[in-house]
């Protein structure tokens, strides 16, 4: 019984063990901090609005073109909050981007550098144009029975993108050269995971009102909150 009781012991001690050694790390578990950016802007939205007289039952018969988009908090959506200088592996991640509507959904996406999804939900041609200079421009037709293309992209850059069937369609690809960035939200809000501890340059850019920059410093298993307006 006692020999019985003692590898029984043994075999939770070592069940204990491994699960321990294989049990997933926690978020800031390896000295990472986070920053909670908060991105204003004082000032009023920029829409343009177009009739719209092709493929409207997909497309509708006006086109809505929102350059900047301002929260009743007066948070900015759309701006790509980055962290100048901050080194780290490369994390899985799954960029994409929909032409949906006759939009670009979402209208700005960031990405590491690598492969990109770019979907047609509409059904209808679209035509992919890319305006970069550290990449290769693209600038390829997507019928209606190709549900999905990937594309390569593999240096950082701010890159242009605009269906030449639709005029009035803007999109961006964001290609960060590390992986602590975020793009905020409808109340100009993102959060940046996983940050090494050090002093950092934040970096703001947004496709209207340009780029901005401000000072930040990460503290281990820390949350730091940023707030940056963005000036017309």
């Amino acid at each position: 019984m006692r020999k019985v009781l003692a590898a029984f012991v043994t075999l939770a001690l070592v069940a204990g063990v491994s699960v321990f050694a294989y049990s997933p790390v926690p978020a800031g578990a390896q000295g990472g901090g986070a920053i909670e950016a908060s991105v204003t802007y004082n000032g009023a939205p920029v829409v343009e609005k177009l009739k719209v007289n092709k493929d409207t039952k997909q497309c509708g018969t006006e086109a809505v073109i929102e350059k900047v988009v301002v929260g009743g908090n007066k948070g900015l959506a759309n701006a790509v909050v980055s962290v100048a200088g901050a080194k780290g592996a490369p994390r899985a991640m799954k960029a994409e981007i929909d032409q949906h509507g006759c939009k670009f959904v979402p209208r700005v996406v960031a990405m590491t550098p690598g492969a990109i999804d770019i979907k047609n939900s509409d059904g209808i041609l679209h035509n992919i144009h890319t305006y970069s200079t550290a990449n290769a421009s693209i600038n390829k037709a997507q019928p209606k029975f190709k549900k999905v293309m990937t594309e390569k992209f593999d240096k950082p850059e701010f890159i242009k993108l605009t269906c030449d069937v639709h005029s009035w369609m803007l999109g961006w690809i964001a290609v960060m050269p590390n992986p602590f960035f975020g793009v905020t939200d409808a109340n100009g809000a993102t959060r940046i995971e996983n940050v090494p501890p050090g002093k950092y340059t934040l970096d703001v850019w947004h496709e209207t009102l340009g780029k901005q920059t401000k000072a930040v410093e990460v503290k281990a298993g820390q949350t730091v909150k940023v707030a940056i307006e963005m000036k017309k």
